[in-house]
């Protein structure tokens, strides 16, 4: 009746939570502090995940953890107090926008990631103006991530060890 809540499994939940709220977002790129803000933040770092995993791992992302990453965001919804109607129809249109985010994201035919700045201005123009040059800075971010993730080992990244720091003048 009711969902079993499996605290084991959301290391890398966790961390893309931690990632999402970064104070880059919001004091140098001026991202609009929201739930929804961060939820597209945790899309665009958890996509670069998996596009590194898929392409450096002959097994499968697992499952359970992609599965309790999306549980967790239903959860957080609930809490916000949205009734079961409304969280069906909310996580149908999350799961649209992490799968167009997911599929869109790299704007590279080759090997080499370039985060797609179109993907940017969709999902983040709400939250901040489209005529900015913010966009850019934004790109950068999630190139340099997608380097760090290549530079570290599948399990760890799971695992939600990723160690990522990052200013305006690059990773630190």
């Amino acid at each position: 009746m009711f969902a079993k809540y499996n605290r084991h499994n959301n290391n890398l939940y966790n961390k893309l939570v931690n990632l999402s709220r970064n104070i880059f977002f919001y004091n140098k790129i001026m991202l609009k502090d929201s739930a929804e803000t961060r939820v597209i933040l945790i899309f665009l770092h958890f996509s670069i995940v998996l596009i590194k995993h898929k392409s450096t791992s002959k097994i499968k992302f697992p499952q359970k953890i992609y599965d309790s990453i999306f549980l967790n965001i239903e959860y957080h919804l609930r809490e916000e107090g949205l009734g079961d109607t409304s969280i069906n129809k909310k996580m149908k249109n999350l799961n649209k926008i992490f799968y167009d985010i997911l599929l869109k994201i790299n704007n590279s035919d080759n090997d080499k990631f370039k985060c797609n700045i179109d993907v940017l201005k969709k999902y983040l123009t709400d939250y901040l103006p489209l005529n900015t040059d913010k966009f850019v800075i934004l790109s950068d971010y999630f190139n340099d991530f997608f380097n760090f993730c290549f530079d570290i080992d599948n399990d760890n990244m799971i695992e939600g060890r990723i160690n990522f720091n990052y200013n305006q003048n690059g990773r630190t």
